[in-house]
């Protein structure tokens, strides 16, 4: 407003004639925001921040989400907020999408018809917590971290349709894998690298959708969703380190299981600092993996990895009963099990 209040006023004292681009008005977008989770929320946190701010590019915003019980943070926000919402996959018929130039998803779960895709003017973009194309999928955080990547980051990409992460980059930004970063707190972080990102995307659009780069087909890796069977340890083929980057990268989520006597076990927390690591001349490190002794000093079960590798357990639960301390466990179960037996973990 201040650049056209003194051209107009240079008009009045001058006669001088106002080029034409100075009163060209910014060219903005309307966004269509589709997202469902704590991931999503800080893009649209950001998107809205800044269509509230005077000059902004963001002309209109409104969200697509699920109307599922119990109430998501998307639907949330943009209900205490004011901003139009839209109930998936509901909407899809009734959607007006020539309201809107451009789709932004991020975290989103479901795929977007081709139908809807094709409407958007500008098209659709997303917002993916990985470098693709490493780690395609639904957990791109959790396989970073247990697979021991020293950095991962976030990747704004075309969506294509009847597929999910194989659309042309158009910005990624790199973020660093933390040795004992738990995966909540990479997730945070992601989400936060990601909604700037998603900012600078709108800022520098439509001039920066001519700058998509295609994605190396030769480096893809898959990151699937979690099941049961990745959060069992595997104490003959696992590593101390393999462990506790399994443990990291689960975290919050699902906790790490294996059994001891037929008894299903959760671990609930490890203690770990780099390498814990015995000498070939120490008689524990003749016993099986996932053998056990208690450590009175520090309160914890020393548990016999591969390669003479052992980790240290703090807390865990047995089924049917309450999350114990080392100490708990090796006086209700070690103890009570003749010197004979063998105290491993299966």
């Amino acid at each position: 407003m201040r650049i056209l209040n003194y051209y107009k006023y240079k008009r009045k004292v001058s006669n001088f004639k106002v080029l034409s681009f100075c009163s060209k008005p910014l060219e903005q977008v309307k966004i269509l925001f589709f997202g469902t989770d704590n991931f999503s929320l800080p893009s649209l946190k950001e998107l809205h921040k800044n269509k509230m701010q005077q000059d902004s590019k963001i002309k209109l915003l409104e969200v697509v989400t699920s109307f599922k019980k119990p109430i998501n943070p998307i639907r949330k926000y943009a209900m205490d907020h004011k901003i139009p919402l839209h109930n998936w996959p509901s909407c899809v018929d009734d959607l007006n999408i020539g309201r809107f130039n451009i789709g932004i998803v991020v975290s989103f779960g479901y795929l977007i018809p081709s139908k809807i895709i094709s409407k958007f003017p500008m098209g659709m973009i997303n917002l993916h917590a990985s470098l693709l194309p490493r780690w395609r999928g639904a957990a791109p955080i959790v396989h970073a971290i247990a697979n021991g990547d020293d950095k991962t980051g976030v990747s704004i990409m075309k969506i294509e349709p009847k597929h999910f992460d194989i659309g042309d980059i158009l910005y990624q930004e790199e973020v660093l894998i933390d040795n004992h970063i738990l995966m909540p707190e990479l997730f945070k972080n992601l989400a936060e690298v990601g909604s700037k990102l998603i900012i600078k995307t709108v800022q520098n659009c439509p001039e920066c959708f001519n700058k998509f780069t295609k994605q190396n087909d030769l480096l893809v890796s898959y990151a699937p969703k979690i099941s049961l069977e990745m959060t069992e340890i595997k104490w003959q083929t696992m590593t101390a380190k393999k462990i506790y980057n399994l443990y990291r990268a689960l975290y919050g989520y699902k906790s790490l299981s294996t059994k001891f006597r037929n008894l299903n076990i959760k671990i609930i927390e490890i203690s770990f600092k780099d390498f814990f690591i015995l000498g070939e001349e120490d008689s524990f490190s003749k016993q099986r993996c996932g053998s056990i002794k208690y450590c009175k000093e520090d309160d914890t079960m020393i548990v016999l990895c591969k390669h003479f590798e052992y980790i240290k357990v703090k807390k865990l639960k047995v089924e049917g009963k309450k999350i114990m301390t080392a100490a708990e466990f090796n006086n209700g179960f070690l103890k009570k099990l003749n010197e004979r037996e063998l105290l491993y973990f299966e």
